[in-house]
């Protein structure tokens, strides 16, 4: 089948005529009207329409068109998607650092890599890009915003922004480089180590281990217990969000994937030895932590190894796999829903903070909205229905949480969600029950 499909998409649009007519034979009599169709309206477009068009653009928006129908993470990819692609999950590309989504015809920002131009300039999840160097691009398509805003490192670029709660939109001039993302930063904040995982690429899972036994031996000891840092993680590879699951679990379930077809699913279980001994964690999360971010936050608090804090998670509980059909064009295609431990699908929903804390120094924060899942057109359905607006909508205040940006400044506090996390996990630390062995 995927050489067939392989075959299709290499040959012209003529050549593709008597393989659809084969085709047609094996689909019940309404597809294969349907099918008709389609042939029937490519004709008459090649035939009929004010300038010629190319076969090759007319096939590729058939089946872009097709995807669409779907959800908003499958896709076809091709060329600099394709490239861009691979880079992504090997942890090297070139641009901004910004993760973007196509919104009624406008590019909404969906989060900033960290420590990248985007996230340098300010640019936060929720704002609107409306103008690329004075250009109007709303209407536009998404692969032609990206198109502009990559370039050769060094070169500059104007974005316009419209941020919601901002009276007027706003220019930042960004500096185009390339961007290599460390998936794991770590350091020792006091008597905790802090684990900023900010991507699942390649061997972020080793890259964790690597962390966990560099904090060991900048202190000498073992720490009082660990804050892992998932905010703004947009997701990567499934296995790096098994490998870093595991590196902290003795035992247990991850996570598991169910399909359509029975033979689809699979499950994933920890192996013996947890590298963090047994020792209190935290895992921040925040409306920009999905996907892969989103299955290791749910495997620690399933089998009750971490304490989850932050704001409620991104929702993507979807499986997307990808099959090369040729050496520069790729199916990406949702192909399952994950689950954590509990049984429970993400998708929609999220995962919940054991403790919601919000971000009390980005003045911001009450006022710009979340971009989530159940927000993008056309996403995939959670079988159990979520409504979290009850939760969402609670307006009573917290006494916990009544410090204003300015006042936390003065205490030299700058990130009030990590510097809460960091108080927690060192109180934690003198009720830690006995400590397991860790992997060598």
């Amino acid at each position: 089948m995927k050489n067939a499909l392989r075959l299709a998409l290499a040959t012209s649009a003529a050549a593709m005529i008597p393989i659809l007519t084969g085709a047609m034979g094996s689909v019940d009599p309404s597809t294969a009207k349907e099918l008709d169709t389609f042939m029937e309206v490519f004709d008459r477009v090649r035939a009929d329409y004010v300038d010629k068009v190319d076969d090759k653009v007319l096939i590729r928006g058939a089946v872009d068109g097709m995807l669409a129908a779907l959800d908003p993470h499958s896709g076809y990819e091709a060329g600099t998607d394709y490239a861009n692609l691979r880079a992504q999950t090997d942890g090297e590309y070139g641009g901004l650092g910004l993760t973007v989504t196509m919104e009624d015809g406008a590019v909404k920002v969906i989060t900033p890599a960290e420590d990248t131009p985007g996230a340098r300039a300010g640019i936060k999840s929720g704002d609107y890009i409306t103008h690329l160097n004075g250009q109007f691009i709303v209407g536009g398509t998404l692969d032609e915003a990206v198109d502009q805003m990559r370039g050769k490192p060094g070169t500059t670029i104007m974005l316009t922004l419209v941020r919601p709660g901002r009276d007027k939109p706003f220019d930042v001039t960004l500096t185009r480089e390339i961007i290599k993302l460390r998936p794991v930063k770590w350091e020792v904040k006091g008597d905790v180590g802090y684990i900023n995982i900010n991507a699942f690429s390649r061997d972020t899972g080793g890259a964790v281990r690597a962390a966990l036994m560099g904090v060991d031996k900048a202190l000498g000891h073992q720490p009082a217990g660990y804050v892992v840092d998932l905010r703004e993680n947009p997701g990567g590879l499934l296995d790096e969000a098994v490998a870093v699951s595991d590196a902290f679990l003795d035992k247990g379930n991850i996570v598991s994937q169910r399909g359509r077809d029975p033979r689809q699913n699979e499950s994933w279980d920890a192996a013996p030895g947890d590298f963090a001994h047994g020792l209190p964690v935290v895992v921040l999360v925040d409306a920009g932590s999905a996907s892969a971010a989103e299955i290791v936050a749910g495997a620690l608090r399933d089998n009750r190894r971490a304490i989850v804090m932050g704001e409620r998670s991104f929702g993507k509980g979807s499986v997307q796999t990808v099959a090369p059909l040729s050496e520069n064009t790729a199916l990406r295609l949702t192909t399952a829903r994950y689950y954590t431990p509990s049984g429970k699908s993400i998708q929609e929903g999220g995962i919940e903070p054991d403790i919601i804390v919000p971000q009390l120094t980005d003045p911001d924060y009450k006022d710009r909205p979340r971009i989530r899942e159940a927000d993008l057109r056309k996403h995939l359905l959670n079988q159990a229905k979520v409504d979290n607006s009850v939760l969402e909508s609670d307006a009573k205040a917290d006494p916990r949480f009544a410090a204003t940006p300015e006042q936390l400044k003065a205490k030299g506090i700058d990130d009030f969600q990590l510097d809460y996390a960091l108080k927690t996990v060192a109180r934690l630390a003198t009720t830690t029950p006995t400590r397991v062995a860790a992997r060598k």
